[in-house]
């Protein structure tokens, strides 16, 4: 919070919202700029459009992000957070049963580009968060031009391959910085509760140097 407030966040697009927990988060730490959350499965979409009902400052919108615009097929976690479009590897599964694949789902997918586009008038700063399992690379390159106006990006990040294709922490930094974005945070997220090996962590980049 601290890093969105000292950068001048006044959007943020949260692209995995899920139910709306980052958002909810969010706004229990103080934050009071725009949302835009965006998920693509039904049920989840459900109970996010329902938290944000109440919230004038907070969209939803029921879609995915991707490479190209259209629909997909979604791999659907029984844990729902771990829902991802691609095949789910042995080693998310070991670590996180309850992960576990129950169905598919058809999804309809936007660009990033289409997404900062479409918002665009509601902020001048915006932050795009994105926790897609394993697809974040993807999304990220489908900003295209469009990333110039970001100010600062979240990107779920895997040290071990958890889905088959996806990028892992050190590729995901090298294209940030390749953007012009600098690490300014990491937090520690998924881990293996038998071993205590860390498999997921938040970065968060933005474009500024660091300030002493």
């Amino acid at each position: 919070m601290r890093l969105l407030a000292d950068h001048g966040i006044d959007l943020v697009l949260d692209v995995g919202a899920n139910t709306g927990q980052y958002a909810t988060e969010l706004r229990d730490l103080g934050y009071r700029g725009w949302i835009v959350s965006y998920e693509p499965l039904a049920a989840a979409y459900a109970e996010l459009a329902a938290r944000a009902a109440h919230d004038d400052r907070w969209r939803t919108v029921h879609a995915g992000l991707g490479p190209e615009p259209g629909p997909a097929t979604i791999h659907v976690a029984g844990n729902s957070q771990s829902s991802s479009l691609l095949p789910m590897l042995d080693a998310h599964l070991a670590s996180a049963p309850e992960s576990s694949v129950i169905g598919t789902e058809t999804i309809t997918l936007h660009t990033l580009a289409q997404a900062l586009d479409e918002h665009a008038s509601l902020g001048a700063r915006p932050f795009v968060k994105i926790d897609a399992q394993g697809y974040e690379q993807r999304i990220l390159a489908s900003g295209g031009a469009a990333l110039a106006r970001v100010a600062g990006i979240q990107l779920e990040m895997s040290l071990v391959p958890l889905y088959d294709g996806e990028a892992l922490m050190p590729a995901l930094i090298a294209d940030l910085e390749r953007l012009g974005f600098v690490p300014m945070s990491l937090e520690p997220g998924f881990a293996d509760p038998r071993s205590g090996r860390l498999l997921q962590v938040d970065g968060v980049f933005f474009r500024d140097a660091l300030r002493s």
